[in-house]
């Protein structure tokens, strides 16, 4: 069988550079996504709130959010999500930052924490709002 595009050292050369420009630039996106960053104040509040939640601690899980954050958060969602993530949580873990989405007038943080154990990772969501967080999700 004859192919005739790769006939000519001409479009073999141009087929050459489409392969390499088709790889390279998904090699550079791979890259600029996993380059990516939340702002540091935002990776500081989404700390913190980890931090509150194997303290278990409520008015430390609560403080960086909104009213109504605040009044809808109760000792005892905190106590059962500390019973749920905390030995995990103190064997240790990384979070990497995955990408921000806007949604109903929030911007949406979003974090893959990795657990040291090897077991299942864990989204994390957290919504702001002028500066507060209108809601914490663990997936």
């Amino acid at each position: 069988m004859h192919l005739p595009l790769l006939t000519s050292s001409a479009n073999r050369l141009v087929l050459s550079v489409i392969f390499f420009l088709a790889f390279t630039s998904s090699v550079v996106l791979a890259q600029a996504r996993q380059s990516a960053q939340a702002p540091q104040p935002i990776e500081a509040i989404m700390k913190n709130m980890v931090s509150a939640i194997l303290a278990n601690s409520l008015a430390d899980f609560v403080s960086p959010g909104d009213e109504a954050f605040q009044a809808g958060m109760t000792k005892e969602m905190l106590s059962s999500i500390n019973q749920s993530l905390a030995s995990r949580l103190k064997q240790g873990y990384t979070t990497i930052f995955l990408t921000t989405l806007r949604q109903q007038g929030f911007d949406v943080y979003v974090w893959k924490v990795v657990f040291k154990d090897g077991n299942d990772d864990v989204l994390i969501f957290m919504a702001l709002k002028d500066q507060k967080v209108g809601g914490f999700w663990l997936r």
